[in-house]
């Protein structure tokens, strides 16, 4: 097998530029479903509810790209054909979740139109998202890979922060953020369409500029896999995961608690800021809509707080050390939430979670697909894997409601929950083991 060649920097970042367009999508909807579905008139006991669906579509989605694209081989490679279709249906749902309730339905009705509408729009995102691990997969070396993760998650955070400041950006330029009880404010159904265009724009672009190798190509460089672009290794996703390496489990664990702690921040974090900043619960006034703006604002610092920890993480000589560490800030900051009355004090603790964030996003996939090296099946691999992420989602979310009852029914609680689960998360890295090179 020859060694894969050490690319240039911009091709690193051409792998990964659609990234940015779908993460805006991604933090659209990670920001504003809570508020969309507060607003259309969801109880915040059933909020949670809500959140199934997404990591749902997520690990029923990303397997099947991950198999299939492995499979395929076109004139426009394996991979991206998978990310131009995922790519343009999340467009199209853009368009529709935000109206949920301008249609003139009844709040039974807008709720299970808008529950439809994520359903797809998540569907058609992990569609359009699971191609750009898979390309850093396929094509850069081991050498290179933590380096193209890094580059994947400031496109990330960067397409994150674009995502989250829109309505706080819209609304500031006197776009309206208040509407009638039931509907969702222009501010937020412009950013979605907006959004939707940089989404396409983007994807297109990637499009054009990445080349990925032909079936032989692919061979020379790829152990375990035949010039006819099949895999010389067998099996279905049950033997394959009772195949994976120790470390695909062992980072798995982690990923339990830490998505389990950011499904309950993106569930109840414009809840809690409303309650203990703006002092209100009613999902009609302009000041919960000005504290779900900020909350936008929030995320985006988040974002940059891991854009700069990104860059530190790379100053760490022990990875453990470097994953561990950043959960353990992540989590304080999750604690400290709800004790923080100032919006802008908040900063402080949003900042702390990014640092969690950013290892998150870099260290798992770079872990697991060296542990991997060798395997074959490396898109259905990632595919599985994908379920560290989604099923401690779907637990958390279905959990949710049971959850707050038992905390006392303040959202500004579940922040304590997050903060707790984060350092589980910290405590569990401590069991893996770093391949040696």
């Amino acid at each position: 097998m020859k060694q894969k060649p050490n690319l240039p920097f911009w091709n690193l970042w051409n792998l990964s530029f659609g990234f940015f367009g779908v993460q805006i999508a991604y933090a659209l909807q990670s920001a504003n479903i809570s508020r969309i579905f507060a607003t259309l008139g969801a109880d915040p006991h059933s909020l949670s509810y809500f959140w199934i669906l997404p990591p749902l579509m997520g690990i029923l989605v990303q397997p099947i790209v991950g198999t299939l694209s492995d499979k395929t081989w076109t004139r426009w490679g394996r991979r991206i054909p998978y990310l131009f279709i995922g790519a343009a249906a999340a467009v199209l749902v853009m368009c529709l979740l935000p109206n949920s309730g301008s249609f003139g339905l009844t709040v039974g009705a807008a709720l299970i139109f808008g529950l439809v509408a994520l359903m797809f729009l998540d569907t058609s995102i992990n569609m359009a998202m699971q191609p750009f691990k898979m390309l850093v997969g396929d094509m850069v070396n081991e050498e290179q890979k933590a380096k193209a993760y890094s580059i994947q998650s400031f496109l990330c955070n960067a397409g994150s922060v674009v995502g989250y400041v829109f309505p706080y950006v819209f609304a500031f330029v006197g776009i309206s953020n208040v509407a009638a009880k039931g509907v969702v404010p222009d501010s937020v159904i412009w950013s979605f369409y907006i959004g939707a265009a940089i989404l396409i724009g983007c994807v297109v672009y990637t499009t054009l500029k990445v080349k990925e190798w032909n079936p032989q190509e692919y061979a020379e460089y790829n152990e375990g896999q035949e010039s006819d672009g099949k895999s010389q290794e067998t099996g279905n996703w049950i033997t394959l995961l009772k195949n994976a390496p120790s470390t695909f489990w062992k980072v798995g664990l982690v990923q339990f608690f830490c998505w389990l702690a950011f499904m309950y921040m993106w569930t109840y974090t414009t809840g809690t800021i409303a309650d203990t900043v703006w002092d209100t619960t009613d999902t009609a006034s302009k000041n919960y809509q000005d504290a779900a703006d900020w909350v936008g604002i929030l995320f985006a610092v988040q974002a940059i707080g891991s854009v700069v920890w990104a860059a530190v993480l790379t100053q760490f000589k022990n990875t453990k050390v470097a994953y561990s560490f950043s959960l353990i800030l992540g989590g304080i900051g999750f604690v400290m939430v709800p004790f923080i009355h100032d919006q802008y004090l908040l900063f402080i603790p949003f900042v702390l979670i990014g640092f969690a964030w950013a290892a998150m996003l870099a260290m798992p996939f770079a872990l697991v697909t060296n542990a991997l090296q060798g395997y074959g099946h490396m898109g259905a691999y990632l595919g599985l894997f994908n379920g560290t992420i989604c099923v401690p989602q779907i637990i958390a979310a279905a959990l949710g409601g049971t959850i707050l009852t038992l905390v006392g029914s303040a959202q500004s609680s579940m922040m304590l929950v997050a903060g707790v689960s984060l350092l589980i998360g910290a405590a569990c890295v401590t069991i893996i083991k770093v391949r040696i090179k």
